[in-house]
């Protein structure tokens, strides 16, 4: 069976929630939007040049935990690079003690500078534990051997993105280019901390783009670049980088079955990256459009039973009533093509171009109806409102579905049950310590419910009385919404 990693080195996995409020009011980034050229009658021999200059912005990333432990026989190797890379007391050995605080190694990845003040890129999950939480303290090596403590700014689980911050000026930033503009079998490098064992670089080619292997979850945004660049543990948050030197990904996980590299490994694209990058430094969250629809991507068969000619597409396949999608004419049975001018070929990119579009502004979708293209211009909906949630998300995280055979005897519902059924919860979501899947949501607010319009019209705002099928029991279940 294939299995998908996250590529950081794991020494040690706990939970501490460590949030940082800093925020600012712009990042000064060095961008270049131009395309390589793919005309030279000869390769180059080396690249040796190019690489000192893009090195120096990728650095490793070290975290740590806070544990309370009482006394020890000896040092282990963990508490010797706890001492090496934290400056950890030596524990005192000569008598018991009382349990007191002490920092325990936690895991190394790597995150690549993209401003000269010290902002610097990485992946979520180099920085978080298994239950989504921040990592006590973060410690940043250089490649000319500073150091320093750094912040989080912010974090993504969505698209395992997050940013850092460190106090120092004059650093050396990568220069960053458009995605957009690479192309299978495309040069690449990819530079990271594999293992630990200090800066390294591989080379491969661009080996796919729009790539999406569920690595996420149902909620998650991906649109990975593959390469056959080696990457292994540790390699996470590095840069994938072009023959010019410039950020086209940030490398977040490999699929192997032994958890080394097998030559596929994923990269989050520039675009993707800096956009969530921006947002995190300038506002503190990420603000996502949403449509309120339910699509699926066009298939041939989808295609002849729609009589269309278009072969790729995106099928609109409900609408929620008073949604962004609705207000702007948007029906079910439509087929989105393009989206402002781009084609829309599958699900997933369309998600994730929605996903990306500034709440409050708007889209224009050409799409076929009745075997005729129109133009259609929708506003997006805003972040807070109920449709920057997906169809099938009824609370932040929480995504519900009406109950099948199928799942009625996963989860050993009886017939006498009904409601809407949890999919999924988010490691992230605020109601992830309430709510779970198998549960069943019979009523809300006193009021039965069988479907998500019915549940999202009862939800208020405030303290909401769930009424819950669990395991065999039933009960009442109180959940605040802000």
């Amino acid at each position: 069976m294939k299995k998908t990693h996250c590529i950081v080195t794991t020494l040690a996995l706990t939970a501490v929630l460590l949030t940082s409020s800093l925020h600012a009011d712009s990042i000064e980034l060095k961008t270049d939007s131009t395309s390589i050229d793919r005309n030279q009658k000869y390769m180059p021999q080396s690249y040796a040049n190019m690489l000192e200059t893009a090195t120096p912005a990728v650095v490793s990333v070290h975290t740590a935990r806070i544990v309370r432990v009482s006394g020890s026989r000896g040092l282990s190797p963990e508490e010797e690079l706890l001492r090496r890379f934290f400056g950890a007391p030596a524990p005192n050995y000569d008598q018991n003690t009382e349990p007191q605080e002490r920092k325990t190694p936690q895991g190394i990845g790597s995150g690549v500078l993209i401003s000269e003040d010290g902002y610097i890129i990485t992946n979520n999950h180099v920085v978080s534990n298994e239950r989504g939480q921040d990592a006590d303290e973060v410690l940043v090596r250089i490649n000319d051997g500073q150091e320093f403590e750094a912040t989080i700014v912010g974090r993504d689980p969505r698209t395992d993105v997050a940013i850092l911050k460190v106090e120092a000026e004059g650093l050396h930033a990568i220069q960053i280019a458009d995605s957009d503009n690479i192309k299978v079998g495309d040069v690449v490098f990819a530079i990271g901390n594999p293992m630990g064992v200090g800066l390294t670089v591989t080379q491969g080619i661009v080996s796919a783009t729009n790539r999406d292997i569920g690595i996420y979850g149902d909620d998650g945004y991906e649109s990975f670049i593959q390469t056959d660049a080696s990457i292994n543990p540790g390699n996470s948050g590095g840069a994938l980088i072009d023959t010019q030197g410039r950020l086209i990904g940030v490398n977040s996980a490999i699929l192997s079955q032994s958890g080394g590299n097998i030559g596929i490994g994923f990269a989050i694209p520039s675009n993707l990256s800096i956009n969530i990058a921006k947002q995190l430094v300038e506002t503190g969250e990420v603000k996502r459009g949403f449509l309120g629809v339910s699509i699926s991507d066009l298939t041939p068969d989808l295609a002849e039973a729609f009589e269309i000619e278009e072969t790729k597409g995106v099928l609109i396949n409900d609408v929620e009533e008073d949604s962004a999608a609705d207000e702007g004419g948007l029906e079910r049975g439509d087929v989105v093509v393009r989206i402002d001018g781009k084609p829309a070929n599958t699900s997933n990119e369309f998600r994730i171009r929605v996903g990306h579009t500034p709440p409050g502004t708007s889209i224009q979708l050409d799409v076929v109806r009745n075997g005729k293209t129109i133009s259609l211009e929708l506003n997006v909906g805003t972040a807070s409102g109920r449709f920057a949630m997906s169809a099938n998300e009824l609370l932040e995280g929480v995504e519900v579905s009406t109950i099948d055979e199928d799942q009625a005897k996963k989860y050993r519902i009886p017939l006498n049950i009904t409601g809407l059924l949890i999919n999924s919860v988010s490691p992230d979501s605020p109601y992830a310590r309430h709510l779970g899947e198998g549960m069943v949501l019979m009523e809300v607010n006193d009021s039965e419910i069988t479907t998500i319009k019915e549940a999202r019209d009862f939800l208020k705002t405030g303290v909401n009385k769930l009424y819950i099928f669990n395991r065999g029991r039933t009960g009442y279940l109180p959940i605040r919404v802000e």
